[in-house]
């Protein structure tokens, strides 16, 4: 007998994750998208898994991202199974460099507070710089720290592995259906779309910065999503070119297992511009320079944008009624939260369904 239908509206990272374990849990779950599913966040993102470059101090957002990161491996090794695939992760730590005292001064206060919260870094002077980052610019260099627990993951990688798990689980997945209309009812939701309605014991909206654009009915409206939008570059280089993740400030690099080494990236207000700046990939570019010197003779062999989703808050959870639950918001970490969202929405609509 199927379990309680669902309907997750969104097939990016983060639906598809919840896709997944909903129905390993036996829920009867119908995904859909606008376009393609992965096409989005998902496939823009450089791929961090970084709770050391995105956690300053304690708070709910950083017991979230350490309790995912925490689950990553296991969260790769099983999906690898269920569908048959590699996908590319890398426990290879990050390379946090200061070109100045104040930069240095500043890392290492960072470094205290999240020590505190069980985030580990080590300091590291230029001669160790030198022997393991020999690319590296040590010029100027005023200090760094390294931290062993950061690590990637090619997101691309994970939609087309988690597209492979949701079929052999018997998840239909409806790509290119806009949902026109959201109508929640006391125990049901009707998803409006143009092949006709859809109606779902419970729906999960997970469309990233789409997800407030959808016209919802009969519950206060949800919170606002706004895309930022973010560029980013890349330079097809010989493997180990860039061995762990590298970073100054806002500017970090790292390279995929197929060679591709990302810089980025840029923080736009500028609604859903998709349009490509040259101006600022190029001071992408000039900012991979002044930390990898070889790159300011290259020149990027990819640029593209994508639009994170940002909220007021992480939005995890029911809107109130258990017939809409919410999974957005992510800003610049749905990559790496995707197995704490995935995790966290089954356990919720799994005691919600226990208690009707």
């Amino acid at each position: 007998m199927p379990g309680p239908s669902i309907g997750i509206v969104g097939g990016g990272l983060i639906g598809l994750s919840v896709a997944w374990r909903l129905a390993q849990a036996g829920f009867s779950v119908s995904i859909f998208d606008r376009g393609s599913f992965g096409s989005e966040a998902s496939w823009a993102g450089a791929g961090m898994l970084a709770p050391g470059g995105e956690v300053e101090e304690s708070s709910d957002f950083a017991k979230r991202t350490l309790a995912s990161r925490a689950l990553y491996r296991s969260f790769v090794r099983e999906l690898e199974d269920a569908a048959s695939t590699k996908i590319d992760y890398q426990e290879c730590g990050a390379l946090d460099l200061a070109y100045s005292s104040a930069e240095w001064h500043a890392l290492q206060e960072r470094a205290a507070r999240q020590n505190a919260l069980g985030i580990i870094s080590k300091p590291l002077d230029s001669r160790q710089i030198t022997i393991f980052w020999p690319r590296v610019r040590s010029a100027g260099l005023a200090g760094a720290l390294f931290y062993p627990d950061d690590a990637i993951v090619d997101p691309r990688e994970l939609v087309a592995a988690l597209l492979v798990a949701c079929c052999d689980r018997g998840v239909p997945l409806f790509a290119e259906r806009t949902v026109d209309r959201l109508e929640i009812l006391r125990n049901e939701a009707i998803l409006h779309t143009a092949g006709g309605p859809q109606r779902f014991q419970a729906v999960v909206i997970a469309a990233g910065a789409w997800s407030s654009s959808i016209p919802v009915t009969g519950v206060p409206p949800i919170p606002a999503a706004e895309p930022v939008k973010g560029h980013l570059i890349g330079y097809q280089q010989p493997a180990q070119t860039c061995n762990t993740i590298v970073r100054r400030g806002h500017t970090y690099l790292l390279q995929r297992a197929n060679g591709l080494l990302i810089a980025g990236a840029s923080v736009e207000h500028a609604g859903w511009d998709r349009t490509i700046d040259l101006e600022i990939a190029s001071d992408l570019a000039q900012q991979a320079g002044s930390l990898l010197p070889h790159l300011a003779e290259t020149n990027p062999t990819e640029i593209w944008t994508g639009f994170r989703p940002a909220s007021e808050a992480l939005q995890i959870g029911p809107w109130h009624t258990p017939v809409l639950h919410l999974a957005y918001g992510h800003y610049r970490n749905g990559i790496l939260l995707a197995p704490w969202t995935a995790k966290e929405i089954a356990a919720q609509l799994s005691a919600s369904f226990q208690t009707r």
